[in-house]
C-alpha cells in the first residue's frame, strides 16, 4: 500500500488548518438549516495535488480538528455520531483525489476546460462521498428534529442535501478559478522522497 510522504503529511495538516480556518468564518444560512461554506476547499486542493490518500489523510485531520477546537461540541449527540459525521464523514472529501492523475495532466497541457471539467467532477465526488454520510446520520441522528409531519428521510435529505449542492456550487467555482489563476497550486513540487508509516 502506497505510503504518504513527509511532505504529503505536512501539506495535508496545513491544509486541513487552513480548512479549519475558513469553517470559522459565518456560512452563508439558507431556509430549511442549509449552509453554504468553502471551507473544503484547501481539501479539494490536496486532492488536486496529492490525490486520494493525502486528501482523506487531510480531512480527516480537519474532522479532528473541528473536535478538539470545541467547533463541533453542539453538533455531536453521541461517540458514533461524532464517528460518523467528524471523522468518516469529513475524511471521504478524499475521494476528490481520485481524479488527481487527469486533473494535473490537463492544467499541465495547458487543456483549461478540460482541467474545469474534471475538477467540478471531482469535487462532486467528494461532496457526495462526504454529504452522504451526514444524510445518514441525519436519517438515523436528527430525524427528531423534523418538522411535525416530516419524515426523517425527507428533513435530512432537504438539509444535507441543499447544503451540498450549495457547497459544491461554491467548491467548484473557487477550484475552478484557482485552476486558472494559480494552476501551480494543483501541481506537487516534492522536496524529498523520504516515506513515512
Amino acid at each position: 500500500m502506497k505510503k504518504l510522504s513527509l511532505q504529503e503529511m505536512i501539506e495535508s495538516a496545513i491544509f486541513a488548518a487552513f480548512a479549519m480556518m475558513l469553517d470559522l468564518v459565518p456560512s452563508l444560512h439558507l431556509p430549511g438549516g442549509i449552509e453554504v461554506s468553502f471551507a473544503m476547499v484547501p481539501i479539494f486542493i490536496v486532492a488536486f495535488r496529492w490525490g486520494f490518500l493525502a486528501s482523506f489523510a487531510s480531512g480527516l485531520v480537519w474532522g479532528l480538528l473541528q473536535i478538539v477546537v470545541g467547533d463541533a461540541a453542539n453538533d455531536i449527540l453521541n461517540p458514533i455520531q461524532g464517528i460518523i459525521e467528524y471523522f468518516i464523514a469529513f475524511a471521504c472529501i478524499g475521494f476528490a483525489g481520485m481524479f488527481k492523475t487527469v486533473i494535473q495532466k490537463n492544467v499541465s497541457n495547458h487543456h483549461k476546460v478540460r482541467a474545469n471539467c474534471w475538477i467540478v467532477l471531482a469535487v462532486l465526488v467528494g461532496c457526495i462521498s462526504r454529504y452522504i454520510w451526514h444524510f445518514i446520520a441525519g436519517v438515523i441522528y436528527w430525524g427528531s428534529y423534523a418538522p411535525k409531519g416530516q419524515s426523517p428521510v425527507i428533513y435530512s435529505l432537504i438539509v444535507n442535501g441543499g447544503t451540498m449542492i450549495g457547497n459544491f456550487i461554491i467548491c467548484s467555482v473557487i477550484s475552478t478559478i484557482l485552476a486558472s489563476i494559480a494552476p501551480h497550486l494543483l501541481k506537487q513540487h516534492r522536496h524529498n522522497h523520504q516515506k513515512v508509516a
